[in-house]
Formats: structure tokens, sequence, C-alpha cells
């Protein structure tokens, strides 16, 4: 293994590489660092409800937890990844670890049917409908007569 030393002839990409890499928000960027990795998430309202799309492949439906929460929707993935090649138990030649977590939280609005949301996991994307309650969808235009 050898060290590699950072010199004063290249400061200035070192210094922008480390100020986008800090997340600044308290996670809520997409900032990659040792098994943490946020999701990109989607939302998209229409009349009947909401739908979240979130990015998260090479995950199996096992490794979501949803929870609802005093009107707070919190969706969170661990997986846990252990390879071991060694042909005796006894000395590890060589025995990699991958551990990943993430955790987004989000807050509903009054509107919704939170005792029908659903959820489902497709070619790395977990999807979540949440509908929106009758009283909150959009009502038809209609003609008032004047009498």
């Amino acid at each position: 293994m050898s060290l590699v030393k950072r010199t004063n002839d290249n400061w200035l990409p070192s210094v922008f590489d480390d100020m986008f890499k800090t997340d600044w928000l308290g996670g809520t960027t997409n900032v990659n660092s040792i098994g943490v990795s946020i999701p990109a998430v989607n939302i998209i309202e229409n009349d009947e409800s909401f739908e979240l799309a979130v990015a998260a492949p090479g995950k199996t439906k096992a490794d979501f937890n949803i929870e609802l929460d005093n009107d707070v929707l919190t969706i969170s993935a661990q997986e846990r990844k252990e390879s071991d090649k060694s042909e005796d138990k006894g000395k590890y030649t060589r025995r990699e670890f991958s551990y990943s977590t993430f955790k987004r939280a989000f807050s509903l609005p009054e509107t919704v049917n939170s005792a029908k949301i659903n959820a489902s996991y497709d070619n790395g994307v977990l999807n979540i409908s949440i509908p929106k309650k009758e009283e909150a969808k959009v009502q038809a235009k209609r003609l008032i007569e004047v009498s």
C-alpha cells in the first residue's frame, strides 16, 4: 500500500471535490460515502393520488421498510452482503463486506387516504401510491342554473 499525498500544484480540484461531495443539507442529497447512498425520488401528483418512484436498483422487496407515523411516510432500506473467498475456515485470504442503508421521510398532506397506501418494487424502482381522500379529488365542472 502506498500513501498518496496532495501537492500544492493541484489544490483547486481537491477543494472543489471536498466542497461538492460534502452533504451540506443533512442527508437530503445524493452524496455517496461509505455505505450511504440516498436514492433519487420522483413525486407525481394527479387527480386521484400522489405517486412516488424511488430509484433503488439491486435491492429486493425484503430490503425495504415503509412506515407511516403521524402523517410522516418513512422509507428505509438496509442491505448486507458478505463474500468469503477462503478455502478453509482458518485464516482469511480474502473477505469482503458490503453494507448499504438509506432513509427518506416525507410529510403527507391531510388530503391523503393513508389507509390505502400501497407499494410495489419492480426493475429497481420502488413505486408507492398514496391515494387522495374523495373530498380532496378534483371535482368535475358543473353548470349552475340561475333561477
